[in-house]
């Protein structure tokens, strides 16, 4: 079923809102069935959660934001749409929206993500190139981050074939300045995406979002050149809780730039020397899917008694805690539990995390 527009801006606001992220934007939709409904709801949520001030994003704020995307071109898909890609909706929680330039229909396509090092080798470079090569001739689309050294390398490589590049900020935010010219080509030829608003500057704690949205768009990302404290491990992290498979270049252990790969090498990472062993490993039986609702709000009340949400909030602590075992502990019914523990994070009191647990 299409969305109407109406419910596409109000997704859009949604996924502005202040304390709504991936996990309470799905949950609300999950309760209240549209984000025009979750809207209304929003602010007596917080009211009653324990929070107070809360507004809710104004409509010339979104409007803004829709026209910024027309005048560059760009396309918004919102959880739910059509388009939006299969792979990345079986993410829990898939990002709320995404802006695009270029072609969508390659955020549909098999994918394999290459990232790594941003000050990397020229063998480095010529390995990721090279691969990428490979992985457009083979039907793949290439997804990397648009960083210089190992990402720039794989999205040059498969520029030809079908290339997408995920940027930490707006998806108008050319960042590194110098791959300017190789972000022009991608929108002309590839797709550029992000989840972050239009006119958004990368700051650091974009990129690890950034990298959840590069191994969730990818059936398997592989790692070049890392060193151990890299951002291409954090991706390489999400890419096997997300299912996916990891790959790692193998390096000399004089380089620190093998370091990453070799690690992942002895925690059981699938050696890449090339494109077959790729598809070696996409041989094994695995279906990647949208996981079925599990409609955790069936039965909630309309109201949460102030008394219940108190009970909720202090059985949590900073280790996560599953929503069954705050039922059990309660002898209350789950829908009664998720839906304290989602008014509970909307005032500011709870973290809601993937899979039904919630921390403080």
């Amino acid at each position: 079923m299409s969305l109407s527009d109406a419910e596409r801006f109000a997704r859009l606001r949604l996924a502005r809102c202040e304390r709504v992220g991936p996990v309470s934007f799905r949950q609300l939709l999950e309760r209240f069935g549209s984000a025009e409904r979750a809207l209304d709801a929003l602010p007596d949520l917080v009211r009653k959660g324990g929070g107070h001030g809360y507004a809710l994003p104004p409509m010339e704020r979104v409007d803004g934001e829709l026209a910024a995307g027309e005048r560059i071109g760009a396309t918004l898909l919102v959880l739910g749409d059509a388009a939006y890609p299969p792979m990345l909706a079986a993410v829990d929680p898939p990002p709320p929206l995404l802006w695009t330039r270029g072609d969508v229909s390659l955020l549909s396509r098999e994918a394999v993500g290459v990232v790594g090092a941003r000050i990397a080798s020229a063998g480095g470079q010529r390995i990721a190139r090279g691969l990428a090569t490979q992985l457009g001739q083979a039907g793949f689309v290439v997804v990397s981050g648009l960083a210089r050294g190992i990402d720039a390398a794989a999205h040059g490589g498969s520029l030809e074939t079908g290339t997408v590049a995920v940027l930490g900020g707006g998806v108008d935010d050319v960042y590194p300045s110098e791959n300017a010219g190789l972000y022009d080509q991608i929108v002309d030829r590839g797709c550029v995406v992000s989840e972050s608003p239009m006119g958004a500057r990368a700051q650091a704690r974009d990129f690890p979002r950034r990298n959840r949205i590069i191994s969730g768009l990818s059936r398997g990302v592989i790692v070049v050149e890392a060193e151990l404290r890299s951002g291409s491990l954090i991706t390489a992290r999400l890419a096997n809780e997300q299912g996916r498979d990891v790959f790692a270049v193998p390096g000399s252990p004089l380089d620190p730039r093998s370091k990453g790969p070799n690690e992942l090498l002895r925690q059981g990472a699938i050696l890449c020397e090339g494109v077959d062993d790729v598809r070696r490993a996409f041989e094994t039986l695995r279906t990647l899917a949208e996981p079925p609702a599990d409609h955790p709000f069936d039965g909630a009340p309309d109201e949460i008694d102030a008394v219940f949400l108190d009970r909720v909030a202090d059985l949590l602590s900073p280790t996560p805690t599953p929503r069954d075992e705050i039922a059990r502990a309660l002898s209350a019914p789950i829908a009664d539990v998720a839906a304290a523990l989602l008014e509970l994070s909307l005032a500011g009191r709870a973290t809601l995390l993937p899979g039904g647990s919630a921390s403080t």
